[in-house]
């Protein structure tokens, strides 16, 4: 451990959100690694980006943490052309099969990290950049055991306040309503945020999100959909 890691509170120092099961990428995703990564990826480097320079353009910044397999990021970025969008997701498979898609449409607002997003916004992120964060069904971690490794933490959500733009949107979705329950207690009690809809509210979907496979499955199920809105207070 480093002394810089030493410095870091215990969920940034030790504990990660994710698992990394890469599984394995089909020739069509591993081309796009080979074809597309120049275009749409960014290597992480630790330091600071210029996303305007990355961009061509000065555009209100969206970032979408876990992304997945993109349908989501796709969606919004192709009907948003106004906005730059940034995502970030561990998994090779879907950050391949969102290049092939966005190459397929020739995007021109979407770059990608294949990183973790906590040393993204650490290191690559300066404050005040981001308009709006998305955190759509991140993994619900729903053994109790397991609780300290959910993303939404309060320091995690610090931190995140200290990238966003003044009153920019945080949108946290969820269909595990424990884990709903505990978004909501953390983004609460969080001093640099303050609930769009009123203390202690969820929001209705927005027509933003669109209703992707992995929704579709979960309400079939019976699952419940939670949505949350914040501005950076």
């Amino acid at each position: 451990m480093t002394h810089d890691d030493a410095s870091k509170p215990e969920y940034m120092r030790r504990i990660r959100s994710f698992v990394l099961r890469e599984g394995r990428m089909t020739p069509a995703q591993q081309r796009a690694f080979d074809e597309h990564w120049a275009r749409f990826g960014i290597d992480y480097t630790g330091t600071a980006q210029d996303y305007a320079a990355r961009f061509g353009r000065q555009a209100p910044l969206v970032m979408e943490i876990g992304f997945g397999n993109g349908e989501a990021l796709a969606w919004a970025s192709e009907h948003d052309q106004a906005r730059d969008y940034l995502g970030i997701e561990v998994h090779g498979p879907g950050v391949g099969r969102l290049m092939n898609a966005l190459a397929a449409r020739d995007a021109s607002n979407v770059r990608l990290y294949k990183h973790d997003a906590v040393e993204v916004l650490e290191h690559e992120i300066a404050p005040g950049t981001l308009a709006e964060a998305r955190i759509w069904f991140p993994d619900p971690w729903h053994k109790k055991r397991h609780n300290k490794r959910r993303i939404i933490q309060p320091e995690f959500v610090a931190l995140l306040a200290s990238r966003m733009a003044p009153d920019g949107l945080l949108h946290l979705a969820t269909d595990w309503q424990p884990y709903a329950e505990y978004m909501l207690e953390v983004m609460e009690a969080a001093p640099d945020w303050r609930n769009q809809l009123g203390p202690g509210q969820y929001a209705e979907k927005p027509e933003w999100r669109i209703e992707t496979h992995f929704e579709r499955r979960g309400l079939k199920l019976g699952h419940g959909v939670w949505d949350l809105l914040y501005r950076k207070a």
